[in-house]
């Protein structure tokens, strides 16, 4: 299926949203219900030790998934998150990362994928599952 959005609406969109822009989050790639996002390391996102801290990985993922969401269901959509876990896998010291959502199941009121975090050297970082709903669907 060909995407709803082109990889300009979805840098767009990366750059207006709030809760994306101040993580400098880039679109990498994207296809039908899937999205991956590069993470550039900032010493704001350091927590003590020199750790990346988990907001960034749980911001990453959320945003990767709704980019992944839109992809098919178009910039205008306003689904929004209900259910995010995440499991921490290993650490990361000081680096980027890539954070790629895959959209396991298209239902008409809820949506529910995977999105994992990982180094740039292949390492697992975090696992994710996470439900989208529709409002108004």
């Amino acid at each position: 299926m060909t995407p709803a959005v082109s990889a300009e609406d979805l840098r767009r969109l990366l750059g207006q949203a709030v809760l994306a822009r101040d993580y400098g989050f880039a679109l990498e790639s994207f296809a039908d219900g899937e999205c991956t996002i590069r993470v550039p390391f900032h010493p704001g996102l350091e927590r003590p030790g020199g750790l990346v801290g988990g907001p960034a990985f749980l911001a990453a993922a959320d945003v990767a998934m709704w980019l992944a969401v839109l992809t098919r269901l178009g910039p205008e959509d306003r689904a929004v998150t209900a259910a995010l876990t995440m499991t921490f896998l290993a650490p990361l010291r000081r680096d980027d990362f890539r954070c790629t959502a895959r959209v396991l199941r298209w239902g008409r009121r809820t949506i529910y994928g995977v999105a994992e975090c990982v180094a740039l050297d292949g390492r697992l970082l975090t696992h994710s599952t996470v439900t989208y709903a529709r409002p108004g669907a």
